[in-house]
């Protein structure tokens, strides 16, 4: 049968009792009395019995404390564990916060970028009924001369066509920059420059839309110069070669005044 445990209160009120009665007693009393001497022998196994006991409860405990001491690891190692995610989180938060402010700058650079793109980007425009794309400074360049036309400033106006013919000179303006600046020399008297400025429009773009009016033009300027023969054979040209044209009607009554 398993011993039962006993406390440290009757561990000690076992021990005393057993001392005490262990102490030498009178020979006689010793002899002279058997349930004295059972006493003792109860009382010396009891003795016996809780000092087992009190072994097997000490080595309980030791086992007990050993088995504990990889748990408290374990507890201590769980311990460092999260100390270090709660700083790798606080790094990962801050990390984060750099992605996010790189990305709003990112952005905002790109944003910069995309703007100033665009003002190189090529841009439709539509002139004398043709389309075509050009670079945004060079629209803003023909039209700014085309302003100073509507004002009149034909010298002003032949100048800034000119020079626009220099920097752009593959520019799908040249057929319209062509007829103007003809205008604008002709208007400034500058018949022989209008004259060729228009040969040149009618020669290298027969089929644009001005080509027709740069015929008119031409015969214009020839009849300024005093060269009726060379101006009625414009007109001919213009006739044949655009007879629907408005510049052909006008083209056909010039001839019938032309001497």
């Amino acid at each position: 049968m398993p011993l039962r445990s006993f406390s440290l209160r009757e561990l000690l009120l076992g021990g005393g009792l057993a001392a005490t009665l262990l102490a030498p007693l009178p020979a006689q009393a010793l002899f002279d009395d058997n349930e004295a001497r059972k006493a003792i022998i109860e009382l010396r196994q009891k003795f016996d019995a809780n000092k087992a006991a009190t072994d097997a409860a000490l080595l309980r405990l030791g086992d007990e404390v050993r088995d504990r001491r990889p748990l408290n690891e374990l507890m201590n190692q769980i311990e460092q564990l999260r100390a270090e995610l709660a700083q790798l989180k606080a790094q990962n938060d801050s990390l984060s916060r750099q992605v996010a402010d790189l990305q709003r700058g990112q952005q905002a650079a790109q944003a910069t970028v995309d703007e100033r793109l665009r003002q190189f980007e090529p841009v439709p425009v539509t002139v004398d009924g043709l389309t075509f794309d050009v670079q945004p400074a060079e629209k803003r360049e023909y039209d700014a001369v085309m302003d100073v036309v509507r004002r009149s400033d034909f010298a002003g106006a032949a100048a800034g066509f000119e020079t626009f013919l220099r920097r752009y000179p593959d520019s799908g303006y040249t057929p319209s920059v062509l007829y103007w600046l003809g205008n604008a020399q002709y208007a400034n008297r500058a018949y022989r420059e209008s004259l060729g400025t228009h040969r040149r429009l009618v020669n290298t773009y027969r089929d644009h839309p001005r080509a027709p009016e740069a015929l008119l033009a031409i015969a214009n300027s020839q009849v300024e110069l005093k060269d009726a023969r060379s101006a009625r054979k414009t007109l001919e040209d213009l006739i044949k070669g655009y007879p629907q044209s408005e510049a052909a009607a006008v083209a056909r009554d010039r001839l019938s005044r032309l001497r």
